[in-house]
């Protein structure tokens, strides 16, 4: 009985792991689309820059459409060349993220375009360059990346062109209730780090 257990128990052991990027055996291209899909750390701030960027209107909506997915893209090309491997650096971006944007958006802050802009290039620039990196190190290469870069473009038209329609008090007060949860995720990863250091 015991050896019928132990060669279930090595049954079921996988072949091969993944820690980071989701394989689909579709190609380079729909694994980056699916990492992008299933990685909260990336769609979550994405979604909330999108929200803040669509509660300032539709240039704002339009000026992050452009500069969040140049920027990803420019990053992860600098994370694909210059990788990286420090968990610490990528969970502190990733916490501030949550953090900095989810409280934008539930305080509704009443900010410039230009500021918008630049809030886009800056997080484009970093989570590219941890999403070059981790591509880097499963030698996926550019065609993963082109595919983070162009469910980011979609996700960011959809969920702020969503909000730039919203005219019904309710319905803005909903978006900045999905901030704060936003910046309680963050803190909770605040919390989990300081737990795992």
């Amino acid at each position: 009985m015991p050896r019928a257990i132990a060669m279930v128990a090595l049954g079921l052991v996988p072949a091969s792991a993944h820690a980071h990027l989701v394989n689909t055996g579709l190609g380079p291209f729909y694994d980056g689309v699916s990492h992008f899909a299933l990685t909260p750390e990336d769609i979550l701030p994405a979604l909330a820059l999108a929200l803040l960027a669509g509660m300032r209107g539709a240039n704002a909506g339009r000026l992050t459409l452009f500069a969040l997915p140049a920027a990803w893209f420019a990053g992860g090309l600098v994370g694909l060349a210059l990788p990286t491997t420090s968990m610490t650096a990528a969970l502190t971006a990733t916490t501030v993220s949550f953090l900095v944007l989810g409280s934008l958006v539930a305080a509704d802050a009443r900010l410039r375009l230009k500021w918008i802009g630049g809030l886009a290039v800056a997080f484009g620039l970093v989570h590219g360059y941890f999403n070059g990196s981790a591509m880097a190190e499963a030698r996926l290469g550019g065609l993963a990346l082109v595919g983070i870069v162009l469910a980011l473009c979609v996700t960011t038209t959809l969920a702020a062109a969503l909000v730039v329609a919203l005219r019904a008090r309710w319905a803005l007060i909903a978006v900045r209730v999905a901030g704060s949860w936003l910046a309680a995720t963050g803190l909770l990863l605040v919390g989990w780090s300081l737990r795992a250091s």
